[in-house]
């Protein structure tokens, strides 16, 4: 009788190891070793699945973004008027912030990557891009719709995604010093307030 294929749990059990590990010691002093400790499997199970610590980052941050966006995606294709979706996207961003509170120094990584690797610098503009794009289309229905001022819907989206990408890496540096959810929603209210038809 044939074995069932588990690739895909031993890839996640990997993954959610390699969180951890890089969690408490950072990409660079991590070891291939401490993650397959952290797994409960061999070395050589874990180089089958990944063949460097490389490999598992970039798989990382693929699958972190992936779930990121699914989310956001969701909450922005979802009904009610476009200050709603905004007010429930803020909401999404702060749920995420809250789920992935372990994992944001890997976050705080990937920028340092980035700076590194044009392939990861490709890869968060391809993200960016996408978000602005989503984020685009639903403030260009309010203003549509007469909910918001003639506003340039490109500018407004990247003012929402720099608002959203400040508030995270200043809360990464210093997360007891700033209450995402609470801030989020007045930087939120603020550009609301500039948004809104008078």
């Amino acid at each position: 009788m044939p074995r069932e294929d588990l690739s895909e749990e031993r890839q996640q059990q990997i993954l959610e190891a390699a969180i951890r590990v890089f969690a408490e010691h950072g990409f660079h002093d991590a070891r291939m070793e401490d993650i397959a400790r952290e797994s409960g499997l061999s070395k050589g199970a874990v180089y089958l699945y990944y063949k460097s610590k490389d490999a598992i980052i970039a798989t990382l941050l693929r699958t972190m973004f992936t779930w990121m966006m699914r989310s956001f995606r969701s909450t922005i294709e979802g009904s009610g008027t476009a200050t709603e979706r905004l007010q429930a996207m803020m909401g999404t961003f702060a749920d995420e912030i809250d789920r992935m509170a372990m994992a944001m120094p890997i976050l705080l990584e990937f920028y340092a990557v980035a700076a590194r690797q044009a392939s990861v610098r490709e890869f968060f503009a391809h993200v960016y891009a996408e978000f602005r794009d989503v984020l685009a289309a639903m403030i260009r229905q309010g203003i549509e719709n007469g909910e918001f001022r003639a506003v340039d819907p490109e500018e407004a989206a990247l003012t929402f995604l720099a608002l959203t990408e400040g508030l995270t890496l200043i809360w990464a540096m210093n997360p007891r010093g700033l209450a995402w959810r609470e801030h989020g929603n007045a930087a939120l209210r603020l550009l609301l307030d500039g948004l809104r038809t008078p």
